[in-house]
């Protein structure tokens, strides 16, 4: 299962029926468990983040390409998304591959981004500077919360070499990066936008279907992903988030 991990970047169990313990149990199985600073907890349960979208909002969790945790200084390895209740259409989550995107780049592109590092915050997203705090109609401020925690800053390489398959992967994302270390954020403004386009290619992703008792892993080193908001129902997830390890 492990080399699948890695090998794919995402792996899919359908027809699961878990309780949090036995979630947590499983999770605990590939490492230590994240807590997530700023998603609502599971009640009772702090190492389970809620993934929520009730009928009433507009606004969903993980709406642009992205990949989890890349402000720490110890990016999160993998997380476990658990669909406790799902729309009866929509609500899919996208997937982008890294290995291949980087894969499609010219020799040029690859030894110009190989010695490059980015920069990477968690204050755009989650600090009071948020856009969720500046404007009265966005109803995410209801599901994520603790602005003040969001501190973190954290350098990595733009392309990594995957610690479990070896291979090389893009390692830039649009919520996260903010720009590469040593330049501008003007300057690094239009590469990183020619990246994001570029990795979020048809070619290079996959689509999800939930249903009630599915399990995506997602390895962050390896992946996008993007929850689309196309759906009107309740949408009940829950997540765990693995600790991980620094980057090279």
């Amino acid at each position: 299962m492990r080399e699948a991990l890695g090998e794919h970047g995402v792996i899919f169990f359908r027809d699961q029926d878990l309780s949090p313990e036995q979630h947590i149990a499983f999770a605990e199985q590939w490492g230590d468990i994240n807590i997530n600073r700023f998603f609502a907890a599971v009640e009772g349960h702090p190492k389970i983040a809620e993934v929520l979208k009730e009928p009433h909002q507009t606004r969903n969790i993980g709406s642009q390409w992205h990949t989890d945790h890349t402000y720490d200084q110890l990016p999160a390895m993998g997380s476990m998304l658990y669909a406790r209740e799902v729309p009866h259409k929509g609500g899919d989550t996208l997937f982008a591959n890294m290995y291949k995107a980087y894969d499609a780049l010219s020799e040029g592109m690859k030894d110009l981004l190989g010695s490059m590092r980015a920069v990477h915050s968690s204050r755009h997203t989650f600090g009071r500077a948020a856009k969720r705090y500046q404007t009265g109609d966005n109803d995410l401020k209801e599901r994520i919360g603790n602005p003040d925690a969001a501190m973190q800053d954290a350098v990595h390489p733009v392309v990594i070499t995957h610690p479990i398959s070896g291979r090389k992967s893009l390692y830039v994302n649009r919520s996260f990066t903010t720009h590469f270390d040593g330049w501008t954020p003007e300057e690094s403004a239009p590469l990183l936008e020619f990246l994001y386009q570029h990795g979020a290619k048809p070619e290079f992703t996959g689509r999800f279907r939930w249903e009630k008792g599915s399990i995506a892993f997602w390895d962050n080193r390896a992946t996008w992903h993007c929850a689309l908001n196309d759906y009107n129902e309740r949408r009940y997830m829950h997540r765990i988030t693995l600790e991980g390890e620094a980057l090279h």
